[in-house]
């Protein structure tokens, strides 16, 4: 079999931030999906299940109800090696505005207070694993990693030949 695009990042230099992994189109319809990577691959330890499920709810929550763009959103959902989020956007959202939008999601996530979305055991699968206290702490670090973003190709740096 044919080694998938996102198998050919280096992940051994790969470094926190926000990366635009491919491009696809659905019909009349760009597709984007970034990589939003919160820790460095093999280098770093992984989030846990709680932090990154009540990311997850916070984020999807939050990026659903953006008055702008909650109609370009397609998927917000975690990373399976636990080191980030996955985000697919229609073609409609401008690379600044991915950032701005991204920067206002996790400064709201970094600063949540209350109960979590959709944490019940009637609206979840999983509602008690969850951990607010780290998912702001994941949050506040990917803040800052947003805010030093100057790139706006959101490419990664390394592939393979």
């Amino acid at each position: 079999m044919e080694k998938i695009a996102s198998f050919t990042v280096d992940h051994l230099n790969l470094k926190p931030g926000l990366y635009l992994s491919r491009e696809d189109q659905v019909g009349d319809r760009g597709l984007k999906s970034y990589d939003l990577r919160f820790t460095a691959p093999n280098f770093e330890p992984v989030m846990n299940t709680a932090e990154i499920h009540t990311i997850e709810h916070l984020g999807a929550t939050y990026l659903r109800n953006d008055p702008t763009f909650k109609d370009e959103v397609i998927y917000f959902g975690p990373m399976g090696c636990r080191t980030g989020f996955y985000l697919i956007l229609t073609d409609a959202v401008e690379p600044q505005e991915v950032l701005s939008l991204l920067q206002a999601t996790f400064k709201f996530i970094s600063e949540f207070e209350d109960e979590i979305p959709g944490a019940t055991a009637r609206d979840c699968g999983n509602f008690l694993d969850q951990n607010l206290p780290m998912a702001r702490y994941y949050s506040q670090n990917y803040y800052q990693v947003l805010t030093e973003i100057t790139d706006l190709s959101f490419a990664y740096e390394s592939k393979e030949g």
